[in-house]
């Protein structure tokens, strides 16, 4: 019996191949400029496809944009649950994220360029980091950790902290980024209600190796 993929499995990988390579394209442009005036032959070129494989996946460069960074947002996420994996208090899951966040900025600067330029946005989106974060506020409320009252009003809180924190790692590549992330961190807890002997010891915890 023949183990070769049938035609269709075929088609439909190199389908997604070249979603994936606009994608990818989209991604590089955001993280470059934030700018979305690229042509879609512009596009195209960078992905290494032809102009009329564009539309065979989008509508509209807006489409692809917006996929583009809810792309990026979801590798973020999935790089949080990598490195903060067997983390339990909510609280040093906020602070070790905003840290992880400024040592990604030096590892995956494209990855955190297009979160800078573009989060704002997707604070509350439904995929990446938000209902993560929303996840980590409720189980903190719920346990008395956290003194908010409302997670949607913490998370935009959060969110905004996150993206200013990013600018200002990008805008002073100079500034000690671990100490501004941990700096932040501390009064961000301080605001979700931790006492601020506390904020500073979890907002200073040893943070997992990113390898």
């Amino acid at each position: 019996m023949s183990t070769s993929a049938p035609p269709l499995n075929r088609f439909e990988r190199r389908r997604a191949e070249t979603r994936q390579a606009l994608v990818r394209a989209a991604r590089q442009i955001l993280a470059e400029t934030g700018d979305t005036s690229a042509s879609i032959q512009a596009i195209a070129e960078r992905a290494d496809v032809g102009f009329g494989s564009f539309y065979n996946h989008f509508e509209s460069k807006t489409e692809l944009f917006d996929a583009a960074v809810k792309d990026a947002l979801e590798e973020l996420g999935k790089a949080f649950d990598e490195h903060l994996q067997g983390i339990d208090d909510p609280a040093e899951l906020v602070a070790a994220g905003f840290r992880l966040s400024a040592r990604l900025a030096d590892s995956r600067p494209e990855l955190m360029q297009v979160l800078r330029h573009r989060g704002l946005g997707h604070i509350h989106s439904d995929t990446g980091l938000a209902p993560r974060a929303v996840r980590d506020l409720e189980v903190g409320i719920a346990s008395g950790r956290f003194t908010v009252g409302d997670p949607t009003v913490a998370l935009t809180a959060l969110g905004g902290s996150l993206l200013a924190l990013l600018d200002l790692r990008f805008a002073r590549p100079d500034l000690d980024g671990d100490e501004a992330a941990s700096n932040l961190a501390e009064m961000l807890l301080r605001m979700l209600g931790l006492p601020p002997q506390d904020a500073q010891d979890v907002a200073r915890r040893p943070l997992p190796d990113l390898g």
